[in-house]
């Protein structure tokens, strides 16, 4: 059976479709399917990079100190996409959360930083705004710096070339609030309630998961996600979390 059928009858609107043990079961097939398709290119990938490093001791010093950093930031990444596998089976569930102290600004960077090479290939300014002094709070860093990294990405598929996207971080009257906004085409109005169903896309980029995925993480740790269109033109998507106490 395809991961796009099992998905479907799991997550189907149909309250006859199956009971709901029944697609408990189905999403749980879903998610070891997909751990297990997302573990072998990261193997792969882990050896190759193991292989590369080798290589980079017999260059020039020049070009191993121009090379180093690049690879710690492969090497990061892979770990926290192997992280991320390794609770995927868990991913709609807030008992899933691996809460600790976490500093946003630090998570915002470290994402600017990320995406700032495909922004920059598509001639989008990718701009961060982060209002100081904002406190540490518990959430799942991993969690939350994927359910940006979605937000993001999705906002860099609709604006596609040369616009700008704006990551916002302050503390709002519930919580933490996080904005991504974009100088895209906005989202059909009709479209504005299904933009967070799995496999729902209004892009030719995309397979329809990332938002669903970031709702997924956001609702796990007891916050919200919601979008709208911008009166000057384009998207935003506002994101509040709760500030949890130890």
């Amino acid at each position: 059976m395809r991961v796009e059928s099992i998905l479907a009858a799991a997550l189907g609107q149909d309250s006859t479709q199956a009971t709901i043990a029944e697609k408990r079961d189905l999403l749980e097939r879903l998610m070891a399917r997909l751990a297990h398709e997302i573990r072998n290119p990261l193997s792969s990938l882990d050896i190759h990079v193991q292989l590369l490093e080798e290589d980079l001791a017999t260059l020039a010093p020049a070009m191993r100190q121009q090379m180093t950093p690049r690879l710690e930031i492969i090497h990061g990444e892979l770990h926290r996409l192997e992280s991320i596998v390794e609770h995927f089976l868990r991913l709609a569930g807030p008992s899933a959360l691996e809460l600790e102290k976490v500093e946003i600004p630090k998570i915002i960077t470290h994402l600017s930083e990320l995406l700032r090479p495909e922004a920059a290939a598509r001639h989008i300014e990718l701009v961060t705004e982060v209002q100081p002094g904002l406190p540490q709070f518990e959430a799942d860093p991993v969690r939350l710096t994927q359910a940006l990294m979605n937000l993001v990405i999705n906002a860099m598929q609709a604006v596609e070339h040369a616009g700008k996207i704006h990551i916002r971080a302050l503390l709002g009257e519930s919580g933490l609030l996080l904005e991504v906004s974009d100088t895209g085409p906005g989202i059909p109005p009709d479209r504005l309630s299904s933009i967070f169903d799995p496999y729902f896309t209004t892009k030719p980029e995309g397979n329809g998961l990332g938002l669903w995925i970031a709702q997924q993480i956001v609702t796990a740790h007891g916050g919200s996600v919601e979008a709208q269109n911008r009166p000057e033109g384009g998207a935003v998507f506002r994101l509040v979390l709760p500030l949890r106490k130890e």
